[in-house]
């Protein structure tokens, strides 16, 4: 039986306005996909932001709220617009909305890729709703304080030529150029971030994806912010297994920030 399209995690203690989202660690592919993808890639989907659910398992005990997607990013990309329009125009390789290839351009079907119905079905089934639990949730979170923080949870691996030649920094926060949050927020997180031993860039390479920019309006109290992180911070070297030792480091300096987050909001 196929899981459920999220799964949410309500606070454990007296709720915060904070919403995670955690659209890229599911692993789920439907059989009737899976059987038409190339079957090493099927059996490990490459560009799943892995283990990014457990790092961040602590925030239910803050009081913040979490949603996170049970079905890979290979089944629908949660993050990208529901057009499909690229984020990016320099030259990146950008996967689309219903990924066909991974991130480093390899294909990632022996047989048909989507038709335009199945993306249609693909995004009415999976994507359609996400993104109404997200809005609703924030909507009762808005109501309940008067301002909200959807703070959007992804990884990936430390080199990607095709996306960037070099390695990536440890973190990024993207805020949409600044768009998506108020200066209090953003410089929050920056401050609390950069009192680390991480290297930290803030809007490059990467300043958001959809949901950053879609769901992050601060003039009507809606704030949004992306952390990027590689995965070499919290896994093996090979970026394969999880690593406790380098995942409690990261996870100390994440539950601080929201610490501090959490009494700018207040």
């Amino acid at each position: 039986m196929n899981p459920p399209v999220f799964h949410i995690s309500p606070p454990n203690g007296p709720q915060v306005p904070i919403l995670l989202s955690i659209p890229h660690s599911g692993t789920a592919i439907p059989e009737e996909i899976r059987s038409r993808l190339v079957p090493e890639k099927a059996a490990q989907p490459a560009d799943t932001d892995w283990f990014v659910d457990r790092l961040y398992d602590f925030a239910p005990d803050l009081g913040i709220t979490t949603i996170r997607a049970n079905y890979s990013r290979w089944v629908i990309d949660l993050n990208r617009t529901p057009d499909g329009k690229p984020l990016y125009d320099d030259g990146r390789v950008i996967t689309e909305l219903c990924p066909t290839v991974d991130f480093t351009g390899a294909p990632l079907y022996t047989g048909r890729p989507p038709s335009d119905q199945e993306l249609k079905d693909r995004k009415a089934k999976y994507y359609v709703p996400y993104h109404q639990k997200i809005a609703e949730e924030l909507a009762l979170l808005k109501v309940k304080f008067g301002k909200v923080l959807l703070w959007d949870c992804h990884s990936i691996r430390q080199t990607v030529p095709t996306i960037r030649k070099e390695p990536f920094p440890d973190l990024i926060l993207g805020s949409a150029d600044g768009q998506s949050a108020e200066k209090g927020l953003i410089d929050t997180a920056l401050t609390t971030l950069s009192q680390s031993a991480y290297s930290l860039q803030h809007n490059h390479p990467f300043k958001g994806g959809y949901i950053t920019r879609n769901y992050g309006n601060p003039d009507e109290g809606f704030h949004a912010l992306q952390l990027e992180m590689t995965k070499i911070n919290y896994m093996d070297d090979s970026e394969l297994e999880y690593d406790e030792d380098r995942a409690n480091e990261v996870r100390t300096l994440f539950r601080n920030t929201f610490l501090k987050l959490i009494d700018y909001l207040a």
